[in-house]
């Protein structure tokens, strides 16, 4: 049997000669336990150490990504609409943190999705912007009618449904109609580039939020008040889509530039304007005008004259047979 000494390695003769006829020749040398590799050259006097793991370790780490991001399932399964929700609150807070600060030359998109949307932010943003919309709306019409002794409270809970019908309308049939149109651009124009889907849903979605404390402001019952909070919170909400969307539409015409931004703006306004004036309308109060005096009315009613009934003959009166009696 043989020994553990025989089956190590060991130098051969023919290494042995090449190195005593060639001395500055380069030598590597590898261990099982070390993930370095050593190349020994004797005119540099110095080793050099080469990490043969990176690539190994690199390939695994990639595999392991992607077998991460491939659905384990069809669109009919759970585990496929999960992969959608796949964040933390670290992420969702730097998210929001960028929607409503955006800043000039940053995208949204390369710069906090990082080719990883969810739909968890976005949800629960229109989610909490339905609810805030409709229950201040609530509290500034009792806030304004406080001193009308005529006005009696009553809660409008349909003003909920028509939140949010119009949010996630506006959440999520905007970004299909710009997904589909920035597509077709891209076909048409091959220098036009594009995003995903979920990626034009995630970023509408986010740009939304800075709506929320808007919303709870307008509690407020001062009109300019509520306008200047409008104007904030599309500036805000504006910027974070055309900073977003303007590095992908610049390279078509300009016409096409323009007009797809301008639209992205008004559909944004006309959000923002719809919801101050439905849900935070100042009521309108016509004062009351002193009487003024007017002149006489003059009833002229015609008489009725009924038939007269024709006279019946009456007996006469015999005086005669008329007896005095004393007292």
């Amino acid at each position: 049997m043989a020994s553990p000494k025989d089956l190590q390695f060991q130098e051969f003769e023919e290494a042995a000669e090449l190195l005593s006829a060639d001395p500055g020749a380069s030598t590597l040398s590898m261990s099982a336990n070390a993930p370095f590799a050593t190349v020994g050259a004797s005119t540099a006097g110095e080793d050099v150490r080469l990490d043969v793991s990176e690539d190994e370790e690199g390939q695994e780490e990639s595999s392991e990504l992607l077998g991460e991001q491939k659905p384990s399932g069809g669109f009919w399964t759970f585990e496929y609409y999960q992969s959608f929700f796949n964040v933390d609150t670290l992420q969702v807070l730097d998210r929001v943190k960028g929607s409503v600060m955006p800043l000039p030359g940053r995208n949204f998109i390369k710069h906090y999705l990082r080719s990883n949307p969810d739909l968890y932010g976005p949800f629960w943003i229109c989610m909490t912007l339905v609810f805030s919309v409709a229950i201040s709306g609530n509290l500034s019409t009792f806030l304004r009618q406080m001193g009308n002794s005529s006005y009696h409270y009553r809660p409008q809970f349909h003003r909920v449904t028509i939140a949010a019908i119009a949010i996630f309308l506006y959440a999520w049939l905007v970004p299909v109609g710009l997904w589909a149109f920035l597509t077709w651009r891209q076909g048409a124009e091959r220098q036009i580039g594009g995003y995903s889907f979920l990626e034009t849903v995630c970023v509408y979605g986010y740009s939304l939020f800075i709506f929320i404390p808007t919303s709870i402001l307008w509690i407020i019952p001062l009109e300019w008040l509520q306008w200047a909070l409008i104007v904030v919170a599309m500036v805000i909400s504006g910027s974070v889509l055309v900073l977003t969307f303007w590095p992908v539409v610049r390279d078509d015409s300009k016409v096409m530039a323009v007009g797809t931004v301008m639209t992205i703006l008004v559909l944004h306004a006309l959000l923002a304007i719809g919801c101050k004036l439905y849900f935070f309308q100042t009521p309108v109060q016509t004062p009351s005008s002193p009487l003024t005096p007017t002149a006489p009315l003059y009833f002229f009613q015609t008489p009725v004259q009924t038939p007269s009934s024709p006279l019946t003959p009456t007996a006469p009166v015999n005086y005669t047979n008329l007896t005095v009696k004393p007292h």
